[in-house]
């Protein structure tokens, strides 16, 4: 409105009888928006419902659902972690299964004459917090990351392994232990301040905002409709997912039998991991991530398995010794390892760099600046703060968000008491772990918790990782060699990441709640009961897979576990630094961690629309390992969604979400049979194998002899 003055009393600036027509114009103006205003509020609509207490919003039911959707959750984030390490947000699948299953509990007991309490929006967003943190644990833990980097199995396959002191297999005791002790000092640290993050700030955490528009609309008879349309959608896919996977088991008998090593480009192509494997999962992951993610993972799979490796094995035996073993990381593998972590510390220490200082110059103008700024005025220095009267709705939700209050107090004495427990436990679990680099860590991660919320309300982008990876070095580095330094550092990494992730995690969870009116008090009881939870089911996934399947972690298995393999590597680098490194690794692993620095600065100068067609160096350095064959997967999905939206955008963009989540918790689930089948010695009857022509006439000749 300050602009649109400016513009009026440019007319004739000497002229009395215009400045009041200007300023009856302006009135004029700000009496219809606001009356525009007051006809789209989300609280008018909801204002003739009355809003239950804090207490009230955590029912049985709410944490029952929770339970039931955090365990599906659970299997499939544990399943995405083991295969690729790439994981979508699952926020519209988690509420759209949160919302069906608990209309349906209501609905039951409604009939029978049994139904105590409505179902409200408020209890719908505990639910989702809480099935958030439940499936967040399966992430943060490091099943497919730092703590399975630990183990025996991935030790072995990156050739470091020296003695016992060098891993740390898994076991469902320490491992619960150790989630339970670091997963909800995140919590505490942040806790103090919420109402100045969501409030004063008023930053925007787009994931929780999105989810509260989610849920607010479910609530509405029209969303109500949509949700019922999307969930029967999401239904028939999942079913079809399932049966899929159930009919791909009985073909899968052998490592190289089954649909998942079908030559679809030919034999040639197959060796070099390019080929379509059938995989319902990552075509609806395909859907779910944005284009330029999909195509960036198939480029960094053609430029790496297509030309690189290549190139690197003409340098057997001149740049590496042609002995060595396969998984050798003196050899390619180190080339594929190596080359794949510079990428990714340099898109990771890039983006680092930039939500500081996008996490700084927010804090300042904030600081500067009395009235609550938007973060596009953060974003966009030229813009003017805005000054206006708070909304009918901010006014509604500001009172809500401030009428139960958690005390200071009760935050810093749950920080101060959980700290003190972790630094004399943790080094009992991880001897290597000293008492000290605990203390020093835990000194360090209020800030860098603040600074992980502050920067994910700005940019909707958590850099919990990053984060943990920087522990690795320096922890490691700290403890060195010769006393467990690789074991220390990813036991640090697990720390760090598990406090900054939460941290954020909980701010996204108060913006959801601000926005549906629900309880900060509810907000973060519902969080530790979803942790706590998550701390026990995602070991227990885990051990399912763990035992289930004898080939976890190993290269060329169904489950490999490639992030593993690549958090145990930075250790060792961290630890006996660059000597790690084969021939001419170093320079080029020197020349990718330049490479993903200026691309992602050439896509943040070219602006916004260019840069949608400038590939994302972070999802270029994941198949450099992996190989592209989940790629093409998931490009199958993005093009599926591109027809849809070209041949009606609306339905696409109403239903694309569920059909992908569907896809994504059918394969998904089919993990829990095939475990169980696994464990109880079933096998597959059959096993589906492509040969290419002479070697078939062999094999002919051999059996016909």
């Amino acid at each position: 409105m300050e602009h649109r003055r400016e513009e009026e009393s440019g007319l004739d600036g000497n002229s009395y009888n215009s400045d009041m027509e200007a300023e009856i114009i302006s009135k004029k103006n700000q009496e219809e928006e606001k009356a525009v205003e007051e006809e789209m509020s989300v609280e008018r609509i909801f204002e003739s419902k009355p809003v239950p207490s804090w207490r009230e919003q955590l029912t049985v039911r709410a944490f029952f659902v929770s339970l039931v959707v955090g365990v599906l959750f659970s299997f499939i984030v544990m399943k995405l972690n083991l295969t690729t390490g790439i994981i979508p947000s699952l926020n519209i699948s988690a509420g759209l299964l949160g919302f069906f299953f608990t209309t349906a509990w209501t609905k039951f007991l409604a009939k029978s004459g049994l139904l105590k309490q409505p179902f409200t929006r408020q209890e719908n967003t505990v639910i989702q917090t809480c099935v958030v943190a439940i499936s967040g644990i399966a992430f943060s833990g490091g099943f497919g990351s730092y703590l399975f980097g630990m183990s025996e199995v991935v030790a072995k396959e990156s050739d470091d392994l020296k003695s016992s002191h060098d891993y740390k297999n898994p076991a469902i005791g320490w491992i619960i232990g150790f989630l339970f002790i670091v997963s909800f000092l995140g919590l505490f640290s942040v806790l103090p301040l919420r109402k100045i993050m969501i409030i004063d700030f008023k930053l925007t955490y787009p994931s929780g905002t999105a989810t509260a528009y989610l849920i607010n609309s479910f609530h509405t008879p029209e969303g109500a409709k949509l949700a019922k349309k999307q969930v029967r959608l999401l239904g028939k896919f999942f079913s079809f997912s399932f049966l899929w996977s159930f009919f791909q088991w009985f073909f899968a008998a052998g490592d190289d039998c089954g649909f998942k090593v079908f030559p679809t480009f030919g034999l040639k192509a197959q060796e070099n991991m390019f080929f379509f494997d059938f995989s319902a999962t990552y075509i609806g992951v395909g859907m779910i991530c944005p284009y330029i993610i999909n195509i960036s993972l198939l480029l960094g799979g053609i430029l790496s398995w297509g030309l690189m490796w290549p190139l690197l094995q003409t340098k057997e035996g001149d740049w590496y010794s042609a002995d060595l073993p396969p998984k050798s990381i003196k050899g390619l593998q180190g080339y594929k390892i190596f080359i794949a972590i510079a990428m990714i510390l340099g898109d990771g220490l890039y983006n680092f760099f930039k939500v500081i200082s996008q996490t700084l110059l927010g804090l300042y103008y904030h600081l500067c600046h009395k009235d609550a700024i938007p973060v596009v005025a953060v974003a966009n220095s030229h813009s003017s703060p805005n000054r206006s009267s708070p909304s009918y709705n901010d006014k509604r939700r500001a009172e809500f968000f401030l009428k139960d209050q958690i005390p200071t107090k009760f935050a810093l004495g749950g920080y101060i008491t959980i700290a003190t427990i972790s630094t004399a436990t943790l080094p009992h679990i991880f001897p290597e772990l000293k008492w000290y680099y605990i203390a020093v860590m835990y000194i360090a991660a209020p800030v860098m918790a603040f600074c992980n919320a502050y920067g994910c309300g700005l940019t909707d982008w958590s850099l919990a990782s990053t984060y943990g990876k920087l522990a690795i070095f320096t922890i490691g580095a700290w403890a060195g060699g010769a006393h467990g330094g690789v074991i220390a550092g990813l036991a640090a990494c697990g720390v760090m990441m598990n406090i900054v992730s939460t941290a954020s995690d909980l701010m996204q969870d108060f913006k959801t709640g601000y926005l549906t009116l629900a309880s900060p008090r509810s907000m973060f009881v519902s969080q530790v009961i979803g942790t706590a939870m998550g701390c026990v089911i995602a070991p227990c996934v885990f051990w399912l897979f763990y035992k289930a399947f004898d080939d976890l972690g190993q290269d060329g298995s169904e489950y490999p576990a490639p992030f593993a393999l690549v958090y145990r590597n930075m250790a060792i680098l961290g630890v006996d630094g660059i000597s790690s490194l084969p021939k001419n690794c170093f320079l080029l692993c020197c020349i990718f961690f330049a490479a993903a620095v200026i691309v992602n600065l050439i896509r943040d100068v070219v602006g916004k629309r260019r840069a949608r067609f400038i590939p994302i160096p972070m999802a270029m350095a994941i198949p450099l390992y992996l190989g592209p064959y989940f790629a093409i997967d998931m490009c199958i999905g993005s093009l599926i969604l591109f027809i849809w939206e070209r041949m009606n955008k609306a339905k696409a963009d109403a239903f694309g979400p569920a059909v992908a989540s569907g896809l994504i918790c059918g394969d998904g689930i089919w993990v829990l049979p095939s475990s169980i089948l696994a464990i109880a010695g079933v096998k597959q009857p059959i096993c589906m194998r492509f040969l290419s022509r002479a070697t078939n006439v062999k094999v002919d000749q051999f059996l016909g002899s």
